[in-house]
């Protein structure tokens, strides 16, 4: 029954929308991609690590 239904939408995927099977592997040789994919995600923790800090000293 529920495949059935996971079939039903699946199949409902209008034409040009994103499809996880045209993803293609990252390419480290371009900045932006290290950029967006590494040095974001690591910048934004630190971030939230030092803003919390911050936050819980003001208490």
């Amino acid at each position: 029954m529920l495949a059935a239904i996971y079939n039903s939408v699946i199949l409902q995927l209008p034409i040009g929308t994103p499809n996880p099977d045209d993803n293609k592997p990252l390419d480290f040789t371009d900045p932006f991609e290290v950029i967006v994919i590494i040095i974001m995600p690591i910048l934004a923790f630190l971030f939230y690590i030092i803003w919390r800090k911050k936050r819980k000293n003001r208490k």
